[in-house]
């Protein structure tokens, strides 16, 4: 577990729409591009071994792309290399940020200063949702996965810790990334369960885009 003195002002980081990202989860990812197979060997390089993971906003390839102020930093503990040169790494998430001064002056990728100081609790123990209905949140789910056409193994879930049910459904489930990112800015494990909640019952109703959260 690491604390606040250990957290860099500036890390590298990695735009990826609709990946997310949280405190105390896993993130595999898979990783070809040369500028991000570049940037994991700089991060390897380094102590803390954080990057961030970032929603970017805008159009792809017009010059203008932008992102999200709030991202997610993930120290990676899990890296293995492909035949072709790939890498398959995962990610354990860290803390979450606000995006400070953008940079890519020294580097193919982009860096960022970064202030953890709104998302203390992250740093924490996995937090506790006492008024977490177990029964009806999994009658729910069952319905949302039937009409998704999705699978996984009931059993497991239903035995995850609440924080771990919650935090890997909310990156799992395929919502929009407009979506992902406010379970992301969601400020505690209830708020994040309740929007949670919400976007199943949305997806469920079968809601228009207008209806979306904002």
């Amino acid at each position: 577990m690491m604390n606040a003195a250990d957290l860099p002002d500036t890390i590298p980081l990695f735009p990826l729409s609709g990946a997310l990202l949280l405190p105390r989860a896993r993130l595999p990812l898979h990783v070809f591009e040369p500028r991000y197979l570049q940037m994991l060997e700089d991060v390897m390089a380094t102590r803390h071994r954080l990057l961030g993971m970032v929603q970017p906003r805008g159009v792809p390839g017009s010059g203008k792309e932008k992102h999200q102020a709030i991202g997610c930093a993930g120290r990676l503990t899990g890296f293995s290399e492909t035949e072709d040169g790939r890498y398959m790494i995962t990610l354990t998430g860290v803390s979450r940020f606000r995006l400070g001064t953008i940079a890519t002056e020294d580097a193919p990728y982009i860096t960022a200063q970064v202030d953890w100081s709104s998302f203390g609790r992250d740093l924490g123990h996995a937090e506790g949702d006492a008024g977490f209905d177990r029964e009806a949140f999994m009658a729910l789910l069952q319905r949302y996965f039937q009409a998704m056409d999705l699978s996984t193994d009931w059993g497991s879930l239903n035995e995850a810790e609440a924080e771990l049910m919650i935090n890997s459904l909310s990156m799992l489930c395929p919502f929009p990334p407009e979506d992902k990112q406010a379970l992301l800015e969601a400020p505690s494990l209830v708020t994040r369960r309740e929007t949670l909640v919400t976007l199943i019952e949305f997806a469920l109703r079968g809601g228009t885009e207008g209806e979306r959260l904002q």
